[in-house]
Order: C-alpha cells, then structure tokens, then sequence
C-alpha cells in the first residue's frame, strides 16, 4: 500500500493570520515522520465565491470553474489535516464555504486539525467535526490545541515569539498522537475504498 497523501488546509485567509505558523510546524512534524506525504492548500489560492450552486456536487455537477479546480484537487488526497482558527466558537466563514464546495471528495477519508484560539480552537473543532460527520469523513480522536498562555506566548499579533518552537514541549505529543491517528485511518479507509 501507498503512503497517504494528507492535505493540510490552512482554514483562514485573512492577510495578517497566525495561521502560517501552525501550518508549517504540523507540515514539519508530518515530513520527518516519512509514513505519509503531505501538501499544503491554502483557501487564499482558491478564491471561491459564496456556494450557489443548484446542490452538492454529489447531487449535480458544479458549475464554477474555481470550485472544480478546488473539488479536483481534493480528489487527489487519503484525508485531511485542518488548520482551525476559532472564530466567534465557530470555524471561518471561508473553510464553511470551501467545506460547502464539496462533497464527494471529502467522504470516507480521515479528517484532523490543528486548532488555535484562546481556548485552544476546541469550539471551532467540534463544529468541524460535526460538519465532516455530515460528509461521511472520518473525524480523528486526538488533535492539537494551541490555547491559553501558550497561545498568547507565540502569537506575534499579541507580543508572542511567533514560534511554535517554544511551546513544542506541551504540543508534541498532541501531534504526534494526531499524526498517528492520521496514518492509520487513512491506510484503512484507502484500504476499504478500493
């Protein structure tokens, strides 16, 4: 069996997000591990518009070209690592809408997060969550939460180092654990899907 090939997508698009930093040090964590291949899609190089289309494209074909390119290359990937940043205890407007823009890619694939916010983007990753039960995804048990102190202790935007590094002690074994959940459910919906 192949390796799993993981999207890591980076759930906000604001120009001044702290969601970079997440995304890299979760890319590297995934690369040395070397059981799976992992790419990053980031929501800014897919500017989709609201959903408008007549259904879900497990009902009828979408019509915006934006919206293809994004469902084909999701098409191309065994689950899903996302980068959550926790928006009024909910995800972004922009990962609801490209979430939205698909549907038959996402099925019977694992999905995980990384997710940031003072409380640690846990509000925003149960709403995911319930969001990818609805598309048939597989949700993962284990996660990483930046939150709290630590949060504060790395976001640039309020004082922070701007380094995951420094708080790599608290979060490592989160990510590890996640990057195992990953791997071994990716192996066994691939598995199960062919």
């Amino acid at each position: 069996m192949s390796k799993p090939k993981i999207a890591i997508i980076v759930g906000s698009t604001r120009a001044v997000r702290f969601a970079d930093i997440p995304t890299q040090w979760i890319k590297a964590q995934a690369e040395a591990r070397g059981d799976m291949s992992v790419e990053v899609l980031d929501l800014r190089d897919y500017p989709l518009p609201f959903f408008d289309e007549v259904a879900g494209n497990a009902y009828a074909p979408s019509q915006n070209e934006i919206a293809v390119k994004w469902q084909k290359k999701l098409a191309e990937f065994d689950g899903y690592i996302f980068v959550v940043a926790e928006y009024n205890h909910s995800i972004t407007g922009a990962l609801k809408n490209a979430i939205d823009q698909a549907y038959v890619e996402w099925a019977k694939k694992p999905m995980g997060a990384i997710a940031y916010g003072s409380m640690g983007g846990a509000r925003a990753l149960e709403h995911l969550r319930m969001i990818g039960v609805e598309l048939a995804m597989v949700p993962v048990r284990n996660a990483v939460h930046i939150g709290g102190a630590a949060f504060w202790q790395v976001h640039p935007g309020f004082g922070g180092s701007g380094k995951l590094e420094d708080i790599e002690a608290a979060i490592s074994p989160s990510a590890t654990a996640l990057l195992d959940d990953m791997v071994w459910w990716a192996k066994a919906t691939m598995a199960a899907r062919g």
